[in-house]
């Protein structure tokens, strides 16, 4: 009987380690991302689109969206490592992208735009506006990236890959179902509520780059 509830224990610590990783992934990937910031510019490139079209554009975005990420977090480490960057190198880099990322998101009037003026110019000119700029730089931009990079070099087996992927598909996920009630959603939240949601997400982006940058000095200097 003992064994038996030695047994059940185990399995539910190994099931609350899961939940646990799952959650810490998604929440780190989710505020970097924030699809959120990505509606207006949507809204304003679809904006002659049918509802067809526009579905078809945001779905689109969002499979790219995850191919990408998918790429990085499978092969980033092992590509950055081919130049011979140690893995505290790719922690320390991509804290600091994902910090500076924070930051522009918590100051959204003065830098936080993912998109420049002349980009989004140039893509009203495009007949086909799902991979760019709308996956990339929008939705996969170079801060996203570094979180996935930064999953994969922390990843200890094949299970925290099947984790941090299902974080990556749960977040591509979110991201169409945001961009498919984009009007609405922007409707009810308003210009004021926007800056204050981008704020909060610059915020836990700061403190996951900030993070990345203190595992990886941690991981240099072999501290425990």
């Amino acid at each position: 009987m003992g064994e038996f509830f030695n047994e059940i224990i185990s399995f539910s610590s190994e099931i609350l380690g899961t939940g646990g990783l799952l959650i810490a992934s998604f929440t780190s990937l989710f505020s970097v991302v924030n699809p959120l910031t990505a509606m207006p510019v949507f809204m304003s490139l679809t904006e002659d689109d049918s509802n067809e079209e526009k579905a078809k554009t945001a779905r689109k975005a969002s499979i790219y969206m995850f191919c990408v990420l998918m790429i990085f977090l499978l092969a980033g480490t092992y590509i950055l490592s081919f130049f011979g960057i140690s893995l505290p190198g790719i922690r320390i880099a991509g804290g600091i992208v994902i910090v500076r990322a924070g930051f522009s998101m918590m100051n959204p009037e003065t830098g936080g735009r993912k998109l420049s003026s002349e980009d989004q110019e140039a893509a009203m000119e495009k007949e086909d506006v799902s991979f760019s700029p709308l996956a990339m730089p929008l939705l996969s931009g170079p801060g996203s990236i570094a979180v996935v990079i930064g999953f994969g070099s922390q990843a200890s087996g094949i299970t925290d890959y099947v984790i941090n992927g299902v974080a990556v598909f749960i977040t591509a996920v979110l991201a169409w179902a945001i961009l498919r009630v984009a009007p609405w959603l922007n409707k009810m939240i308003g210009k004021s509520g926007m800056t204050v949601i981008t704020r909060m997400m610059g915020f836990i982006a700061l403190a996951i780059g900030v993070q990345f940058v203190i595992n990886g000095i941690a991981k240099f200097f072999q501290i425990s």
